[in-house]
């Protein structure tokens, strides 16, 4: 159902014209003035506007050049005077789909909308097909600030070439999506995309996840597998977190990235093999170069193109869509009909410096749609952290009444505090133990779930379940018996 935005200060022809859509089962909203329709727009997803060219607080023509700045897909029609038609053509230069002379015509008006929404639907079709959108599995990369315009036009050169690629930025930025996007755009796309998360894979195994094994190289191993560059063959494969893997591993790599061949583990026979590869690190490599933690003729291989995505606190201006992206897809989630999001809220989210960048606002709107009750999220269905109310994990805190979620106890062995071992200074162990004694009271505080405590406690989920595997942890063991 299209969804219309009916402004006009005269009452009467809003109410005339609003009819004349509901007719026609359109969803319709009104306002009386530019500046209500811009607010309106900013927080509720419209497929056509109706703007009067005279209107009090903001002129039809201010409101139609914000509108479009905001989102440019949206359809503009202007209404004019027969006095203002200038006004109105120098608003089709300015990105109105057209306009229409008062007195209004009904026929002319539904005439004039119809090519509109068939133009609004073309427009929106081309969008979800460029190469700079597409990233393949019902997911796009979204953006329209200048930063996310560069980083589409180098997806669109990258997809015509087929050559390595390093995608780097930070945790939650969108490395994966830009990787699908390249290959959904490339010649390759027809292809399998493998991702592997290198990080996420136990060291004795990650040889065997690349490469595969024969029946017997390994306990456990109980026939012969298929590794993921043989899986990937014709297509792409994706390593992110490129930057964990072992110094052994690097050398094999390097060989397979070089010579398109690899011998599983286990086996005297070479395999060959047509893989593009796209890799990511949120990583210096440089410095780990540097340290000899990683191999340089394996850095210059993964970055023949390189392509950096800046944080989302480098781009605030992608915001305002990732929101309304995150609107459409939850409502569709959980069958919500959340119209938009309160000015309050939008301004907490807007000033918020995202550390955990897209993916922590996509936990936060998921975290606002379960919370919220209302037809509008609202700055109380927010994150405690967003809304600067301070829930820290301390010493002071962990083991004390006020801290939900958190048993009173002796917080010697469960909270942040704990004892230093002085027959064994090894700093990794330490750092282990520590991080350990870290994850277990986030997940008290959060009676174990999982989004809640990689959200407030600033963990990649993925990283979060991986340490959870690693010591050996359960997050159901720290939930509240009546929770």
């Amino acid at each position: 159902m299209f969804r219309v935005l009916v402004v006009d200060d005269d009452n009467a022809l809003r109410m005339t014209v609003s009819s004349a859509f509901q007719e026609r089962n359109y969803q319709v909203d009104q306002a009386s003035d530019g500046e209500e329709a811009v607010n309106k727009v900013m927080s509720t997803k419209y497929d056509l506007v109706l703007l009067d060219v005279n209107m009090p607080k903001m002129s039809g023509l201010e409101a139609l050049k914000q509108i479009k700045a905001y989102d440019n897909s949206i359809i503009c029609l202007i209404l004019t005077a027969y006095s203002n038609v200038k006004d109105a053509v120098e608003a089709v230069r300015q990105g109105a789909y057209n306009y229409l002379e008062k007195p209004i015509k009904s026929d002319d008006l539904v005439a004039l909308v119809d090519r509109a929404l068939k133009a609004h639907s073309a427009v929106r079709a081309l969008s979800l097909s460029s190469p700079a959108m597409n990233a393949g599995e019902n997911k796009d990369l979204i953006g329209s600030s200048n930063e996310m315009k560069r980083i589409f036009s180098m997806i669109d050169k990258l997809a015509r070439v087929d050559t390595s690629v390093l995608v780097r930025g930070e945790s939650g930025t969108g490395k994966e999506l830009v990787a699908r996007a390249i290959h959904m755009n490339g010649p390759r796309k027809d292809e399998r995309f493998v991702a592997v998360n290198c990080s996420a894979i136990p060291e004795n195994l990650i040889e065997s996840e690349f490469f595969g094994h024969e029946k017997g190289a390994f306990t456990g191993a109980d026939g012969r597998k298929i590794g993921k560059f043989q899986y990937a063959d014709g297509g792409t494969l994706f390593l992110d977190e490129i930057g964990d893997i072992s110094a052994s591993l690097q050398v094999k790599l390097l060989r397979a990235l070089q010579e398109q061949k690899f011998t599983p583990v286990g086996s005297n026979r070479e395999v060959e093999v047509n893989v593009r590869i796209v890799a990511a690190t949120n990583r210096n490599l440089e410095e780990m170069i540097k340290k000899g933690e990683f191999r340089e003729d394996l850095f210059y291989r993964l970055n023949v193109l390189p392509i950096f995505l800046p944080p989302l606190r480098e781009r605030k201006d992608d915001i305002a869509s990732l929101l309304l992206h995150f609107l459409e897809k939850f409502n569709a989630t959980y069958g919500n009909k959340i119209a938009g999001i309160a000015d309050e809220a939008k301004d907490l989210l807007m000033k918020y410096n995202w550390p955990g960048n897209i993916r922590e606002l996509e936990n936060v709107m998921e975290h606002a749609f379960v919370i919220e009750s209302s037809d509008q999220i609202s700055s109380a269905s927010l994150p405690d952290s967003i809304r600067g109310l301070s829930r820290s994990i301390s010493k002071s805190a962990v083991g004390s009444d006020n801290v939900p979620g958190q048993s009173t106890g002796d917080s010697q062995g469960d909270g942040l505090s704990f004892n230093i071992d002085i027959q064994n200074l090894d700093f990794q162990t330490q750092k282990e133990e520590f991080e350990k004694h870290f994850i277990i009271s986030a997940l008290k505080v959060f009676n174990g779930r999982i989004n809640q405590t990689a959200l407030h406690a600033n963990i990649p989920k993925k990283t979060l379940l991986r340490k959870l595997e690693k010591y050996g942890l359960t997050a159901k063991d720290y939930q509240d018996s009546d929770d």
